[in-house]
């Protein structure tokens, strides 16, 4: 093993692959060789010209791996494990965060890793960072000293386990803020509105069902709505008489419109948990008189800390029906297509690459 194979993108939709050689690990560091890397939408949004991103980089931050080196301990840098303190293998299965925090800093102290003031993040690094193998579109990653890793388990396969690491995390930390701005430990009781139906909010609709909340979804999709059923969810219109009934709107179209439902949808003292726009999407009206006579509240959420990755593993863990809804892999040097292509099953969430794919 002494190259690894990883997409550069140069801007626009031109990729290169590049062979480079396989980094020297520094203690605490983990190489993993790249399972699947699934195609998140924010990915779709770089390529597109809709956010802007390092360049050129390796894209790619929802992904799953097999541990095939780790760097020896050092005195500053212990032996790497898993978030819950357990000790890292060789040959482990993982999946790890999007990013990677310095544990020092006033914000990683506060507990926001996530907006570490020295962040770094997975295939959101220039190419030329000092960084070797920092995305997904891969064959290897290197996980530096910083990155929350966690095991997956044999009940949970390679396509679904990808989604743990974007769309996992995030939906289930959008669901624990929801349940913190109520003071309830779960939702048992209360109605629930999600809006938007790709990834993420199926994956919130599964955990706002497991946590004991009614769930209504609404999406234009009629093919994401019926998937959203399969996990206990029904079918909300917009405009509908049950407008104004819901405990908690969770956002994740990242629209105007979407964010202009879940404001509509709350009841006396509801909250809005907003996650979809992580990309400019204009400004939004709010009528504030609104807001105050209803006690609503409205927050937002943006990647999520080493713990909801876990409970995101275990969320996806929970039903098998996850496999199905990642395409499986396309080579890694279809890259283009999986990006900028329909996937060939309507009824897939995520479509994924991976350096070797197997029939």
């Amino acid at each position: 093993m002494t190259a690894a194979t990883e997409m550069v993108w140069l801007g626009a939709d031109r990729f290169d692959e590049h062979r480079v050689e396989m980094p020297e690990l520094w203690p605490g560091e983990v190489l993993v060789r790249v399972l699947v890397a699934g195609v998140c939408g924010s990915d779709r949004h770089t390529v597109l010209g809709h956010r802007d991103a390092p360049c050129p980089s390796v894209l790619g931050h929802e992904s799953v791996g097999e541990i095939v080196a780790i760097g020896s301990p050092g005195r500053d840098a212990p032996a790497p494990t898993d978030v819950g303190g357990g000790d890292l293998q060789v040959g482990d299965r993982v999946v790890w965060s999007v990013t990677v925090a310095c544990g020092q800093c006033d914000r990683c102290r506060a507990g926001v890793t996530a907006k570490c003031r020295h962040l770094r993040k997975v295939g959101h690094e220039r190419a030329d960072s000092g960084w070797p193998l920092s995305g997904g579109y891969a064959s290897h990653m290197l996980l530096p000293v910083g990155t929350a890793i966690t095991r997956v388990p044999d009940r949970l396969g390679n396509r679904a386990a990808s989604l743990a690491s974007c769309a996992g995390g995030t939906a289930v930390a959008a669901l624990e803020v929801a349940t913190r701005m109520l003071g309830r430990a779960d939702l048992s009781g209360l109605e629930v509105l999600v809006v938007g139906a790709g990834a993420l909010g199926t994956i919130a609709t599964a955990g706002a069902v497991a946590l004991g909340g009614q769930v209504a979804v609404c999406d234009l999709s009629d093919e994401r709505l019926r998937t959203a059923g399969r996990f206990g969810a029904r079918v909300h219109e917009p405009g509908s008489a049950t407008a104004g009934c819901f405990d908690v709107a969770l956002e994740f179209s990242g629209t105007p419109s979407g964010v202009h439902s879940g404001l509509a949808g709350l009841r006396l003292g509801g909250v809005l948990v907003m996650v979809g726009a992580v990309s400019p999407i204009g400004e939004v009206a709010v009528d504030p008189e609104h807001v105050v006579r209803d006690h609503l509240t409205i927050t937002g959420v943006h990647n999520y800390e080493p713990r909801h990755l876990v409970r995101a593993v275990e969320l996806l863990a929970r039903d098998p029906l996850w496999e199905e809804l990642v395409e499986a892999p396309l080579p890694l040097a279809r890259l283009h297509d999986a990006l900028l292509e329909p996937a060939a099953d309507s009824r897939t969430l995520r479509r994924s690459v991976a350096a070797v794919t197997r029939g």
